[in-house]
Formats: C-alpha cells, sequence, structure tokens
C-alpha cells in the first residue's frame, strides 16, 4: 500500500497502516507518499515514477467501532476485503468515541511547535537517533534527492516515554528505544495531547488485531505468543509522528519551489499497524476545507493500482 497525506496530519503508530477521515480511524498494509496541498504539481509524476496500472473500481472497507469492540463479532469478510490478496491493505474504523476531539486537540499544536523559536526547537532534536525522536525538520530527502525543507516532523512513544532502561538496546536500536523528548516549557499542552490521541489509536489498533487474528485462526494454527495482537501487547517501542507542512512561500527561493518534487517516494510501512487520521488544513490559525483536490491518501496495491482518495 502507499500512502498520501495532507498537512498537519499525524499519526504513525510502529506497524503497518491505519487511514482516518476526521469522524474515524483506518488501517492498511503498504507504501506511503506524502504531499501537502502547497505543491499539487508533483501529482503529474506519479505515473513517470511508478507506471501505474489503471485502478479499478474499488473503495476502503468500513468497519463500525461498536462491531471491532465486539470480540466475537463476525468481520472476516471486511478483514479479508481490506487486508487480504485483493485489498488496498486498508480498513476504516467509524465511530470511534472521543477521536474527533482528541484529532483536533493536537492537530492544533502542529503549528504552534512548528513556530517554536529556532533554539528551543534545536532543545528537542536528537541527531543519536537519527531525528526519529523530538524535532526533524530539513533531515528527509523528497523523491527528487533533495532535503524536505517544507514539512516538519514530531516524533514519540505515545504509550511510553521511557521504553527501555537497557543501554545497549538504546545504543542498537535509537530511534525505538531512545527516551521521549517533549517541549514541556515552551509548549507543555503537546504532551498530553499527543499522548491522548496516541493511546486512542493503539486502542484502535489492538481490538483490529484481535479480529485479524481470529481471521488467520480459521485457516491456520497460531501460537498464542505470535498473535498479532500479543506482538502489539508486548511491544514498548509504539511510534507516534505528528508533521506539519510549511506554506509554500516559506521555501528559500522560487527556483527551489518550483523544482522541489513534493513526494518522499513509494514506500512500505515497517512494524505491523500504522495508524493515521485525516490531514487539517488551516489559514491563519482557522481551519478550511482542503484546498487541492489532488491531496489525499494514495495507495498502490499489490497488483500495482493506484488509488486515491
Amino acid at each position: 500500500m502507499t500512502c498520501l497525506n495532507r498537512p498537519t496530519s499525524l499519526f504513525h503508530r510502529s506497524d503497518h497502516s491505519l487511514l482516518v477521515p476526521p469522524s474515524s480511524i483506518t488501517s492498511g498494509f503498504s507504501q506511503i507518499l506524502h504531499q501537502s496541498s502547497s505543491r499539487s504539481s508533483a501529482i503529474r509524476s506519479i505515473p513517470q515514477m511508478s507506471s501505474p496500472v489503471p485502478s479499478p473500481t474499488v473503495s476502503t472497507v468500513t468497519i463500525s467501532y461498536p462491531e471491532l469492540k465486539d470480540p466475537s463479532a463476525d468481520i472476516s469478510d471486511q478483514i479479508e476485503r481490506g487486508f487480504g490478496p485483493n485489498g488496498l491493505g486498508i480498513l476504516s474504523i467509524s465511530e470511534v468515541p472521543g477521536y474527533t476531539l482528541l484529532r483536533r486537540n493536537l492537530l492544533h499544536l502542529a503549528p504552534r511547535l512548528a513556530s517554536l523559536p529556532e533554539e528551543v526547537k534545536q532543545e528537542i532534536e536528537d541527531p543519536h537517533s537519527r531525528y526519529n525522536i523530538g524535532w526533524s525538520h530539513g533531515k528527509e530527502k523528497l523523491e527528487s534527492g533533495k532535503l524536505d525543507m517544507l514539512k516538519g516532523s514530531f516524533y514519540a512513544n505515545p504509550i511510553h516515554d521511557v521504553p527501555t532502561n537497557e543501554l545497549s538496546l538504546v545504543k542498537r536500536y535509537p530511534s525505538y528505544c531512545g527516551p521521549n523528548i517533549w517541549p514541556r516549557a515552551a509548549l507543555p499542552e503537546l504532551e498530553h495531547a499527543f499522548k491522548a490521541l496516541g493511546k486512542l489509536i493503539l486502542e484502535v489498533g489492538l481490538l483490529l488485531a484481535h479480529h485479524c487474528d481470529r481471521y488467520v485462526s480459521n485457516g491456520f494454527k497460531m501460537h498464542e505468543d505470535g498473535s498479532l495482537q500479543q506482538v502489539l501487547l508486548r511491544s514498548r517501542c509504539h511510534k507516534g509522528r505528528l508533521l506539519y507542512y510549511f506554506p509554500a512561500h516559506q521555501c528559500t527561493s522560487t527556483d527551489d519551489r518550483e523544482s522541489m518534487s513534493s513526494w518522499c517516494g513509494w514506500h512500505t510501512d515497517h512494524g505491523s499497524l500504522t495508524g493515521l487520521t485525516c490531514g487539517m488544513f488551516t489559514r491563519d490559525g482557522m481551519e478550511l476545507p482542503c484546498p487541492d483536490s489532488a491531496a489525499g491518501l494514495y495507495v498502490k496495491t499489490r497488483a500495482g493500482y493506484i488509488w486515491g482518495r
């Protein structure tokens, strides 16, 4: 699967893919692309970089939260249509209690975080983790090979501030085992909002994992410790990412802005499930509808079809 996020999108958990409309959460397996609405011209580069097969008519599979929460509900058909060999690799979970407010609380903080003084943001950078903990800006390369100066990221573990005290693990896996870094003095609200939404996405992911395990167990003998739900429950290395796309006019020069590809390139998520919220668009602090019909989530299926929403 390949996904595309709008400005101020959120939230990878250490897994494969949950996608989310404003009132729902989504999930899947595949590859991910990011593009801001201010860089829509790069849409034309999709055929050049992937030679996609025209996509057949297909839509995401939606499961309601009440269905998902019922451990005895039979939703194996939805699981297969979403995650099976012919599926997009994503599922949308609707009617999630509290999600809309928690999403708004966090995403509204993204512009404030990005606007903090440079010296403050430098204090919450972590080069040792390859900038995968705390603030990261201008460290990631676009499809063009240039550094992406138009996107800022904040990474943290939404469940455990200190995943482990074993120094050998921190040294070997600094991107996942290092401790969180929060701007507690400059933006104290961020920690609570980040953890609240991250915890909710993990809880939804665990419910979904239970039904995935039930589906798989119908055809295979599974060891309980090897189930997807148990893998997620045991893990202490969940990863959350808050994204903020700067206005394109803040790019250093017109030449750079016009030549810079807005795609980070097709890629496959690592882990077991990835939770994504939908993006939020703002101007002068006010939320507005998506100004670019080409912005959104794009999925490249196993058969090579490209699907966008």
